[in-house]
C-alpha cells in the first residue's frame, strides 16, 4: 500500500503563486509515474500535470502549461507541483496521485490517491 498526504493549498489572489507538496509513504519503491489531478466544483477530476518516475518526461493540461512545473524528488518521496499566474479558474481540489507499473507489460497494476488539497484563487 502506498499513502499519499498532500500539502500547501490555500487561498491566494489572481495572479499569485502556490506550490503543492505530496508525500508518499508506504511501499513507495514500487511507485513509478505520479501526477496530480484536480477537481472544481460541479466539475469531474481532470489531469493537471504528470511525470514519469525519474521525473525526466512531464505532461500538462494546456490550459496550464507555461503557469505549472511538476517536479519530484525521489529521496524525499515528494512530488510538487509549482503554481504561477494562478487565475479564479484554477480553484479546485488538488489530488496527487501514484500509480503503480506492471514490469515488462507496462500496464498499470495499482493506482493511488491522496484526499486532496484546496486551492482558491480570488479575483
Amino acid at each position: 500500500q502506498v499513502q499519499l498526504v498532500e500539502s500547501g493549498g490555500g487561498l491566494v489572489q489572481a495572479g499569485g503563486s502556490l506550490r503543492l507538496s505530496c508525500a508518499a509513504s508506504g511501499r513507495t519503491l514500487s511507485i513509478g509515474p505520479m501526477a496530480w489531478f484536480r477537481q472544481a466544483p460541479g466539475k469531474e477530476r481532470g489531469l493537471v500535470a504528470e511525470t514519469n518516475w525519474s521525473g525526466g518526461r512531464t505532461d500538462y493540461a494546456d490550459s496550464v502549461k507555461g503557469r505549472f512545473t511538476i517536479s519530484r524528488d525521489n529521496a524525499k518521496n515528494t512530488v510538487y507541483l509549482q503554481m504561477n499566474s494562478l487565475n479564479p479558474e484554477d480553484t479546485a481540489v488538488y489530488h496527487c496521485n501514484a500509480r503503480v507499473i506492471e514490469p515488462g507489460t507496462g500496464l498499470l497494476r495499482e493506482e493511488y490517491w491522496g484526499k486532496g488539497t484546496l486551492v482558491t484563487v480570488s479575483s
